[in-house]
C-alpha cells in the first residue's frame, strides 16, 4: 500500500466533495508533506489529533470560491518505481502553475525550494 498516495487522494476527493477538512492516520512523512502543502497554500491548517491513543492528522481544505484549490494530484515516484531528480533536471510543472514535492536530504520541500537550496531528491508527486 502507498500511504502517500492514499493521503493525496483523500485530500483531492475531500476537496471535490466540498468537505471542510479530512482526517487520516498519522506518520512523520505525511505530517511533513501536509505542512509543505500548507506553506504553499494548497491546504489550510494542519493539526495532529490524538483520539483513544491513536494519532491522526486533520487537514483543512481551501477553495477559490466554489472551486477546490487542489484540482489534481499525480504521483511520480511509486514504491514499484522510484524517480530521483538532480537540481539540473528540475523543471517547472504545468507552465509554473503546479508544484512538485521532493523528499531531499534537507527534508520535504517543493521544487522552488529545492532549486533555491541547490539540492535534488526523490520526486514524490506533482499537484495543481
Amino acid at each position: 500500500m502507498d500511504i502517500i498516495n492514499d493521503m493525496l487522494i483523500m485530500i483531492k476527493n475531500g476537496s471535490r466533495a466540498g468537505h471542510e477538512s479530512v482526517v487520516f492516520p498519522y506518520s512523520k512523512l505525511k505530517h511533513a508533506i501536509a505542512l509543505c502543502l500548507e506553506r504553499e497554500g494548497y491546504v489550510g491548517a494542519v493539526s495532529k489529533k490524538v483520539k483513544k491513543n491513536v494519532p491522526s492528522i486533520e487537514v483543512g481544505l481551501l477553495y477559490n470560491g466554489e472551486k477546490p484549490r487542489v484540482s489534481e494530484v499525480k504521483r511520480l515516484s511509486k514504491p514499484s518505481r522510484r524517480v530521483y531528480q538532480s537540481v539540473k533536471d528540475m523543471r517547472p510543472t504545468r507552465q509554473g502553475t503546479g508544484t512538485i514535492v521532493y523528499s531531499t536530504p534537507k527534508g520535504i520541500m517543493t521544487d522552488k525550494q529545492a532549486r533555491k537550496e541547490h539540492v535534488g531528491g526523490e520526486a514524490l508527486f506533482s499537484i495543481w
